[in-house]
């Protein structure tokens, strides 16, 4: 019974990690909950940015999804993804909307980095419309956050980091 014990307590209270639906979040401390007459030991996550908290079963967190945030060599290799060429499929809009939206919910940093470029337009480019401008700017925001988590520095500095990786991505194309 001790083993289960150790394996369910993954991460602990003042870690940030990224859930994949929600981003980066804190956890802020482990609880014991009866639901339906059973006793589950829940992690309780503060996600700041969106104002809410989310509990999620010690038991089911790692296969839910929730990570540790990435850690440098990750960050590096999703930077150098926003300096690739954009890959656009040619597939109808609805059904790149939607694998745009799994991969921004998959919370793997990669895989937003992947939307970041594909839908990043520079100036002389043409007008995005407004669902590519939505998933553009959720996928920005998302590794903004996980961004300034692990560098520890605040989401403006983030942002222009980011910035600065797309900018490499139009002098190379």
């Amino acid at each position: 019974m001790a083993k289960k014990a150790d394996a369910s307590l993954t991460f602990g209270v003042g870690q940030s990690v990224v859930y994949p639906a929600h981003g980066v979040g804190k956890i802020t401390g482990v609880e014991k909950q009866t639901v339906a007459g059973m006793e589950l030991e829940v992690y309780v996550v503060a996600f700041d940015q969106d104002k809410m908290i989310l509990r999620v079963p010690t038991n089911r967190a790692e296969a839910s999804g929730m990570r540790a945030l990435a850690g440098s060599k990750l960050v590096d290799d999703a930077l150098k993804t926003l300096g690739g060429k954009a890959r656009v499929k040619r597939t109808m809009w609805s059904r790149r909307a939607q694998e745009y939206e799994a991969k921004i919910n998959s919370g793997d940093l990669i895989s937003i980095a992947e939307v970041v470029r594909d839908l990043h337009r520079g100036e002389d480019q043409p007008e995005q419309s407004y669902s590519e401008r939505q998933l553009y700017e959720s996928a920005l925001d998302r590794m903004a956050r996980e961004l300034a988590a692990v560098e520890n520095i605040d989401k403006t500095d983030a942002m222009e980091k980011l910035a600065k990786s797309l900018a490499k991505k139009k002098v190379a194309a």
